[in-house]
């Protein structure tokens, strides 16, 4: 039996990892956890909110999801709107209102709020 989500690992480039502190930590507010002495040597980061987890993993030739993406419910859309250039609003998902917006290296987010 599936019990919960742990996390959702999204790929990024070799050093992009300040951009992805800034974008994840900053920006969407998650706070970044430290990886395990064993993984840490690979780069990336680790981020984590309250009942989400998110994995950025370096990929050599990495290409951005643009269709795959995890989606985060939030409490105030209209905030992360505002603060994300490039926020594309989306009304096509009854009972919600969402947004999708692009992390610093091209992955596809999507940010939901209920109606």
């Amino acid at each position: 039996m599936i019990r919960a989500l742990h996390h959702v690992q999204l790929a990024a480039p070799a050093g992009s990892e300040p951009l992805l502190r800034e974008f994840y930590a900053g920006v969407l507010g998650l706070e970044e956890v430290p990886k395990p002495p064993e993984l840490a040597g690979r780069g990336g980061a680790w981020f984590r909110g309250e009942g989400v987890e998110v994995h950025l993993g370096i990929e050599n030739g990495f290409r951005p999801a643009r269709k795959a993406h995890p989606a985060f419910l939030v409490d105030d859309i209209d905030a992360y709107a505002a603060r994300i250039p490039g926020a594309v609003p989306d009304d096509l998902f009854p009972g919600f209102r969402r947004i999708y917006v692009s992390d610093p290296v091209g992955n596809r987010i999507e940010l939901l709020q209920f109606a």
